[in-house]
């Protein structure tokens, strides 16, 4: 009969366990459907797809990032060593307005004035730093005209360039490294001139995990490249087989250490001490654990089989036994007890890996982009590449360039991905769109610099809906920054100020049909 009720019991347990796997798998079912289908919206609603495979974009953002619009082009087949950071050095200037290079970035030049040619051909020549830049933003003053100039900029390094037969120069360049401008000049020959100090770059911080003992939280994955999370399991593993060990008030004492060691992890703003907690949480428990011996050990009129002095024995044997399971896990816990004077949480917040998985995970959320756990694992070049592509103005992203340190720079950008929402122009404040109508039009991202047939540079986001713009004058097809588009003026219809393009297919297989491009020079700094 036992090995009946025995047998029925587990067959009843087995038939539990099954239902609890059947119910995972159709959760994680579920789940990988909400996933697909979200990949799905992001590749036909914001194009990121290079290729454009799918039926709902069909333009190839790799096309725009060419820059084929300033016809055939010749590399210069040489890769300038990155500068050690300190070097002063002297450099043709490139002073543009409205923009803000960046490290990685590209920066495309159409070079017509004499002076400016002057420039890149001596950049082209010289012997210490070839085929080197040095650009600037210029900014003027909206109340007095005045121009000035800001005083860190970046070098550019001239990849492609190519001389057309009136003079003029056509230069694609990237950003390679900050620099300080010291001074500034124009020489004999006209060619404007600076002296700049590169910037030393910092590295990446990281939590140090080794102050923490093994009280390190789950979730702190992050703080190593690539988010590893070896040990875990094993280190979970071992948590409960000690406390299976335990009777059930050592185990309220384990736990109540163990909660207020944990409370390092968390931001707590009350003014509450853990350690008055967790004392007085000892106390009740050693008091229930003294109240438990005293009722078992009363004779019952010697009803009981044992002896006063046996049970005496007893308890004695029983108490040394958690007397000596409490220190080991006393032990236990001072090993894991953090060794530091900052709690956990404080130093996550500077995690520089940490920051970045973050503002990536942000950062994919607002315009759709593919995994970016290259970028992730160096958040230098990460924290360049969102702030070369956020939807601010100029000067906003002109401050992010300015920010040493890498962590202080992924701190700042989270705050503006988590503040941006509205997209209005600079002079009217009218609002013109959404942070969610962002589109990816090049495979450099949803903002980037391009040069028109008179040699200015603008720096342009892609929306795929704009409000409150008027369209000036016809569609022009020549000279499209985006293949198969042909192009229209557009002026804010508030305050008649030109605010960019709008961007209509010639091709009617050609997908999206329209889309809109706004310059950032004449964004607005106020995002809410």
């Amino acid at each position: 009969m036992a090995d009946a009720s025995i047998s029925e019991r587990e067959r009843h347990q087995i038939e539990q366990i099954l239902e609890l796997d059947l119910e995972e798998l159709l959760v994680e079912e579920v789940d990988s459907l909400h996933d697909s289908s979200d990949d799905d919206r992001h590749a036909t609603g914001r194009g990121y797809d290079g290729a454009g495979t799918s039926s709902g974009f069909t333009f190839n953002t790799c096309l725009a990032s060419l820059h084929t619009y300033l016809g055939d082009v010749e590399d210069t087949h040489h890769r300038l060593a990155f500068l050690e950071g300190g070097a002063i050095l002297n450099l043709p200037m490139f002073y543009l307005e409205g923009v803000v290079l960046f490290p990685e970035a590209t920066l495309p030049l159409r070079v017509i004035e004499a002076n400016f040619i002057a420039a890149i051909e001596r950049a082209l020549t010289q012997v210490d730093v070839p085929f080197t830049i040095g650009v600037v933003r210029a900014h003027r003053n909206r109340d007095n005209g005045r121009t000035s100039f800001s005083t860190v900029g970046t070098t550019a390094e001239i990849r492609q360039y190519r001389r057309l037969e009136d003079g003029s120069l056509n230069v694609v360049t990237r950003g390679q490294q900050r620099f300080r401008l010291r001074r500034r000049w124009i020489d004999a020959e006209g060619v404007p001139c600076g002296e700049i100090q590169i910037i030393q770059e910092d590295l990446p911080l990281r939590t140090p995990q080794d102050a923490f003992g093994d009280r390190l939280p789950s979730n702190a994955s992050c703080a190593k490249p690539g988010g590893s999370r070896d040990g875990k399991d094993s280190e979970e593993n071992s948590d409960e087989s000690f406390e299976s060990s335990l009777s059930l008030t050592e185990r309220k004492v384990h736990q109540s250490a163990i909660v207020s060691c944990s409370g390092y992890d968390t931001i707590d703003e009350s003014a509450s001490s853990d350690d008055d907690k967790s004392e007085f949480q000892f106390q009740r428990a050693h008091h229930e654990s003294e109240s438990d011996e005293s009722l078992h050990s009363e004779p019952e009129n010697g009803d009981s089989g044992f002896g006063n002095s046996s049970i005496s024995r007893l308890h004695s044997v029983q108490g040394k036994q958690r007397i000596s399971c409490s220190r080991n896990s006393n032990i236990n816990q001072l090993r894991r007890v953090p060794r530091t004077f900052w709690p956990f949480w404080v130093y996550r917040m500077y995690d520089s890996y940490c920051l970045a998985q973050k503002a990536a995970d942000m950062w994919k959320q607002i315009v759709g982009a593919p995994s970016m756990e290259g970028l992730v694992k160096k958040p230098d070049l990460l924290s360049f590449y969102i702030a070369s592509k956020i939807p601010v103005s100029e000067s906003t992203r002109q401050e992010l360039l300015e920010i040493d340190g890498i962590s202080y720079r992924l701190r700042r950008e989270i705050e503006l991905l988590e503040s941006v929402d509205l997209i209005r122009c600079r002079n009217c404040q009218a609002v013109i769109a959404r942070r969610s109508d962002m589109l990816v039009m090049s495979s450099d991202g949803p903002l980037g610099a391009y040069v028109n047939p008179h040699g200015f540079v603008h720096e342009v986001m892609t929306l795929y809906r704009a409000f409150g713009l008027a369209l000036i004058g016809p569609a022009v097809r020549e000279y499209s920054w985006f293949p198969g588009y042909a192009w229209t003026i557009t002026n804010c219809a508030s305050c008649e100020t030109q605010m960019g393009w709008l961007f209509s297919a010639t091709n009617k297989n050609l997908k999206p049909r329209l889309f809109w491009g706004i310059r950032s020079s004449q964004v607005s700094e106020n995002t809410r």
